[in-house]
């Protein structure tokens, strides 16, 4: 009997020491605030979508996360500086930053939208009309590489660190039109008096997908697996549907 009771001991704690190789410590880089994308509540607690995402993604991967808020470009920067392991900030999945990092499969993807003034009236895709006017874009997003490509030497295009920045220049009347991620605008322009949506919203990119290192291979396969089981089993449509009135799935 003792014998057994020591077999059994001892193979209870092979499998705590397994179970405890397994667990992850990892840092995960949010650019904060980008609601509902990521922000902090009235208590100063991070929430948001995709900090909501990433706490089952971390559970589902049995993983210890630390959250970590880093401005948007700093954010590739950083994550190969291994100042953070994961980013988890809205970044859509383009050809340029494949090159430098590894993405997931995409869980998301939400069109580019155009906010201005309740009394502007011009469309926004007639060069001509356009001309001479200041356009806002966060830097660095696809939204900054849309309109700077499309209409680079037609307007003035002001880029700022933060979409706060932006919306509060726009509130100022030192930019005329903003192009911003469609459910930040709802969030930061919209909720205000005396805006509007102007224009058709532009899908960019190939959708938003969570950047490691080049050589974590293991680790982005966790991150599939943990995404799709979240989405099989539920949870990815209870967050979604918390914090977005339509649907954001690929």
């Amino acid at each position: 009997m003792r014998k057994l009771i020591v077999a059994a001991s001892v193979a209870l704690a092979m499998m705590a020491g397994v179970a405890h190789a397994q667990e992850r410590n990892l840092r995960i880089a949010f650019d904060v605030p980008y609601e509902p994308f990521e922000y902090k509540d009235e208590n100063g607690d991070l929430t948001g979508f995709e900090v909501e995402l990433a706490e089952a993604m971390c559970e589902e991967m049995n993983a210890n996360c630390e959250f970590v808020i880093q401005a948007w470009d700093g954010m590739i920067p950083g994550l190969l500086a291994r100042k953070f392991d994961l980013i988890m900030s809205s970044m859509s999945i383009t050809p340029e930053r494949a090159e430098q990092v590894l993405f997931s499969e995409p869980y998301y993807n939400t069109p580019g939208g155009w906010f201005a003034p309740e009394d502007f009236n011009t469309d926004v895709t007639d060069m001509e009309a356009m001309e001479g006017m200041t356009v806002g874009v966060q830097r660095g997003t696809t939204m900054d590489t849309f309109v700077t490509e499309e209409m680079g030497g037609v307007v003035s295009i002001k880029r700022y660190t933060t979409a706060d920045d932006m919306v509060l220049d726009l509130e100022g009347q030192r930019l005329d039109v903003v192009f911003v991620d469609y459910p930040v605008g709802e969030q930061t322009v919209l909720s205000k008096e005396g805006f509007k949506e102007v224009g058709e919203p532009v899908k960019l990119g190939q959708g938003v997908g969570v950047a490691m290192r080049k050589r974590d291979k293991e680790l982005a396969e966790e991150v599939n697996d943990a995404l799709a089981t979240l989405k099989e089993n539920g949870t990815y449509d209870t967050i979604m549907e918390k914090y977005f009135a339509y649907d954001v799935k690929m």
